[in-house]
């Protein structure tokens, strides 16, 4: 019995071992173009550029499948980046994708009207809709990216769009690549 306790935990050491080697010799990096242009793209998961979210997008241009004017949440400014990192000239907003809003938006939930179908949960890609079967939904305003994925599936239409306001937590959000100086003493 002895025997094949050690038995089995030198074989296991050994297997252990041949693991640990492998990972460390094998390890696949990521691909640091995908990784520089994905920190560019808003991360809203909206799916409006047919990609199913930001990093499969990021794919597909840096593999030269996808044009860099296809996501509309991030507008010129992630256009005008996604150019200056590419090398590769400035277009405009494909109209196919949708349009660039001007302020951000987010949705809330009329919770009178609510039937708790829960479609619109199933459709919010970044899991910022709160609720339960047959149950009042509501969002989470934090976490909600104003993809606007959640109204379509909606059959009482309980779900409406705000615009974000700039405040003062707020602004730098609605000003891309803002950075704050602080005025000069003197």
């Amino acid at each position: 019995m002895l025997t094949v306790i050690i038995t089995l935990a030198v074989t296991a050491s050994i297997f252990g071992l041949i693991l640990a080697y492998s990972s460390v010799r094998f390890k696949v990096e990521g691909d640091p173009v995908v990784d520089k242009i994905d920190t560019l793209l808003p991360q809203t998961q909206c799916g409006q550029c047919t990609y199913a979210g930001c990093r499969p997008y990021a794919e597909a241009i840096a593999n030269g499948e996808a044009d860099i004017n296809q996501c509309p949440p991030g507008g010129e400014a992630t256009i005008i980046a996604l150019a200056d990192l590419l090398d590769v000239e400035v277009k405009p907003l494909n109209a196919e994708n949708g349009e660039v809003k001007t302020l951000p938006t987010i949705v809330r939930i009329d919770e009178q009207v609510c039937i708790g179908c829960t479609l619109c949960i199933q459709a919010c890609p970044v899991d910022a809709i709160l609720g339960a079967a047959k149950q009042m939904h509501t969002v989470i305003e934090s976490e909600c990216t104003g993809c606007n994925l959640c109204i379509p599936p909606c059959p009482v239409d309980c779900i409406h769009i705000f615009e974000v306001k700039p405040t003062i937590r707020n602004w730098t959000a609605s000003l891309p690549d803002a950075e704050f100086v602080a005025p000069s003493a003197g």
